[in-house]
């Protein structure tokens, strides 16, 4: 690693230290994909006290899942699985049909609600933060993310602790550490989700591309990462992102 990765690895250090220090129950949401997968690195390989969280949408590809026992190989740690509400699901496939999210934004997001964010609440609803392995880089919808935010639909903070990594920093330090990664990002996934969801990008394409790929580049969420406010240690919060 150049010395200014170095300093981004010190800085992402010393924060997720802090974050554990200040937040008696934190954890971090995983997609199993790379930039998650630096986090349980940092996070693991040094003992911090922050757990660690997967959504099992029940649509995932076999190699996301994969890396669940990848994790507990390598750092003999169990991530915990948070599942839709089956009956939820029957009635969205019941009344919708199974890949009705192809439909509309609307549904899909209905979808994205009963398979995600409904779990996530239940992760998140006994903990003061969360973390998560976003980066402004990633998309446009990511480009106002700050490292430290309030989570105003759950009333927690939320820490972005990669928000400013570039891609390429993401890389080198997965090849440094030599962390375990999701095989589908060597067939040309950048960015993963449900299996129906993700296809490979083409060369020259956003890394999201492959991301609800019938959709426009601004509706792009699932609902996970909803209302946040700035939160600036000694100063007044500022307007919501």
């Amino acid at each position: 690693m150049n010395a200014e990765l170095q300093a981004k690895v010190e800085r992402l250090d010393a924060l997720l230290d802090s974050i554990a220090q200040r937040h008696a129950n934190v954890k971090l949401a995983s997609s199993l994909a790379a930039e998650d997968m630096l986090l349980t690195h940092a996070i693991l390989s040094r003992g911090v006290k922050i757990g660690i969280f997967s959504l099992n949408t029940g649509r995932l590809h076999a190699e996301t899942l994969g890396m669940i026992d990848r994790v507990k190989e390598r750092y003999g740690y169990d991530i915990g699985q948070f599942h839709p509400q089956p009956q939820a699901v029957e009635e969205y496939v019941r009344d919708h049909g199974l890949n009705a999210f192809y439909e509309s934004v609307d549904l899909r997001k209905s979808c994205c609600g009963i398979r995600k964010v409904e779990p996530l609440n239940r992760a998140l609803k006994d903990v003061s933060a969360w973390v998560t392995g976003q980066r402004c880089e990633q998309s446009v919808t990511r480009v106002g993310l700050h490292k430290e935010e309030h989570d105003a639909t759950r009333g927690i903070a939320k820490f972005n602790p990669l928000v400013d990594w570039t891609e390429a920093d993401v890389w080198a330090y997965l090849k440094a550490f030599d962390v375990p990664v999701n095989p589908l990002h060597a067939c040309g996934y950048p960015s993963i989700g449900c299996e129906p969801c993700t296809r490979a990008i083409r060369p020259g394409e956003d890394r999201r591309a492959g991301r609800w790929w019938w959709e426009s580049r601004d509706t792009k969420e699932c609902g996970l990462h909803g209302r946040m406010i700035v939160e600036d240690r000694g100063a007044a919060p500022s307007s919501a992102l």
